[in-house]
């Protein structure tokens, strides 16, 4: 059963960082996948970024350059490190991996299935 535990939220200002981490601790995915996600209110979940045992670290457009994935496998954690924050940056983040389809290798996002709680992040102006 997958049982992941995010933290490291919390409230910056313009400008600054924050470093999330996603606690794996149930059921794996063979392959690693691994994701974060987000989600403002009256907004859809958006995707981040994701990792994969057998690929490379892969980013939706609007984070390249600001977050970075990043995982630490003996530890079962995965991390964001969010830099240069912005207002529209405010949300709720999700760590993710795939329930089932223990073949896939290349992690596609629409595919991550099981998430943890999520951890607030909050950027004033």
């Amino acid at each position: 059963q997958v049982h992941l535990v995010e933290s490291g939220g919390g409230s910056v200002e313009t400008g600054g960082s924050l470093r999330l981490s996603c606690a794996n601790l149930g059921a794996k995915h063979p392959t690693g996948c691994m994701a974060w996600f987000r989600q403002a209110p009256g907004r859809e979940r958006e995707w981040i970024a994701r990792v994969g045992s057998a690929i490379d670290a892969a980013y939706a457009d609007a984070f390249q350059g600001r977050f970075t994935i990043s995982q630490d496998n003996a530890k079962s954690t995965l991390y964001l490190q969010m830099n240069n924050l912005r207002p529209e940056d405010t949300a709720t983040y999700y760590c993710a991996t795939i329930s089932g389809y223990p073949t896939l290798v290349n992690c596609p996002f629409d595919t991550f299935n099981a998430w943890g709680r999520g951890t607030q992040v909050t950027v004033s102006s």
